[in-house]
């Protein structure tokens, strides 16, 4: 198992963010896609390696999609020794009930359904925090979104306390692009979940990235400037408008 590179970049984002403290107890954001089971396996490492001690646990927000087999996470959490919660839910007979005017599931609907149940979960299992499996690119990502659909020049933090739940929110993948994750579960036979989401393929995020793809392909060098820049705060120069 060589994750060395995955373990070194959750370092760097642990130390540049004070992600992780003596007596944390951690809920990984347990999707089942390979994100979240690399993270879930990389902190379980990180636990062992590191001076400062903590506990883990995963916590699956199971959101009732048909034919989803939870099988695959519950092997590979016994095959690591991994302790894994599943939480069985009712979001999606909300969700359908409650669709976009297209009549799909409305996906903004759904994280923050399954966003909400996470933390219930995590606090009902004395837990302080939660991990995501966010990385670089999705930070990427979700500037472009908040630009082209938001108007806003804004990504999310690498940690912020969410006051309304009273917990903080960390991503040690932040530092990591997608290409990195997909080759270190490769190497680690590591196997995501297949998706069931209805709207899996057709969303905003998707179209962001197969742009985003195209436009590395021809310019590399702007793959790695895009995810520093999101830290570069004395380089930020935008319009200040006498008006306001």
């Amino acid at each position: 198992m060589k994750l060395r590179h995955i373990l070194g970049a959750i370092q760097k984002a642990d130390t540049d963010f004070g992600m992780i403290e003596d007596g944390d107890k951690i809920a990984v954001a347990f999707s089942g896609g390979k994100d979240s089971m690399l993270l879930f396996l990389a902190l379980s490492i990180y636990q062992k390696y590191k001076t400062k001690h903590f506990s883990l646990c995963g916590i699956h927000v199971d959101v009732g999609f048909e034919n989803f087999d939870h099988q695959p996470m519950i092997d590979f959490a016994e095959q690591y020794n991994l302790d894994l919660i599943i939480d069985q839910t009712r979001i999606y007979e909300i969700l359908k009930k409650h669709p976009n005017p297209r009549g799909q599931i409305q996906c903004s609907l759904c994280s923050n359904l399954k966003k909400g149940d996470l933390f219930r979960a995590a606090k009902a299992n004395g837990c302080n925090k939660v991990a995501f499996g966010h990385h670089g690119d999705d930070a990427v990502e979700t500037l472009f979104m908040n630009m082209m659909y938001g108007s806003r020049i804004a990504t999310f933090q690498p940690k912020q306390y969410m006051s309304r739940q009273q917990m903080d929110l960390i991503r040690p993948m932040i530092y990591l692009k997608e290409q990195d994750i997909i080759e270190a579960c490769r190497k680690n036979h590591i196997t995501g979940v297949r998706r069931v989401c209805p709207n899996d393929g057709f969303t905003r995020r998707q179209y962001i990235k197969e742009k985003l793809n195209a436009f590395y392909a021809e310019n590399p060098e702007a793959h790695d400037n895009f995810i520093s820049s999101l830290s570069n705060i004395d380089q930020i120069e935008l319009w200040k408008s006498s008006a306001k």
